[in-house]
């Protein structure tokens, strides 16, 4: 299941996608118009900025905006950032790898489900942007 926080991420996101015409969007506006407390949003911003998905402006008309157009942001590139790992199991991770401690995985039956598992997301997360997810 996605945790709160990257859903928080993604609804944050859409919003930016379907106003960014309007320029730099307030993190407070976010946070009311989509319900999502204050704090909380405001480190998930600036993860997705040290990401490079988002920038920030400061002062009269500032707030944030993509850094890219929302149509070349995978979603796997925005789970990564806030979520960590996409695969079930550490030992099938692309990017965050880490061998299972009491499992030969060359004849692990549960190994091999999961990087079946793992591509098929994968296919999907790389294959959808954040326009999708706002329906641009």
């Amino acid at each position: 299941m996605l945790s709160k926080k990257t859903q928080y991420a993604f609804k944050a996101l859409i919003y930016l996608a379907q106003h960014q015409e309007n320029g730099p969007v307030l993190i407070a506006e976010i946070s009311r118009k989509k319900n999502i407390p204050l704090k909380f949003l405001e480190n998930i911003l600036l993860e997705l900025k040290k990401a490079g998905i988002l920038e920030s402006k400061k002062g009269k008309g500032g707030g944030y905006f993509f850094k890219n157009p929302p149509s070349s942001i995978p979603l796997a590139k925005v789970m990564r950032t806030v979520e960590g790992p996409i695969a079930l199991l550490p030992c099938v991770s692309l990017n965050f790898y880490e061998k299972c401690k009491d499992c030969e995985e060359k004849i692990c039956g549960l190994n091999r489900v999961m990087i079946d598992v793992r591509d098929a997301s994968l296919k999907i997360l790389e294959g959808k942007t954040v326009a999708d997810l706002a329906m641009l």
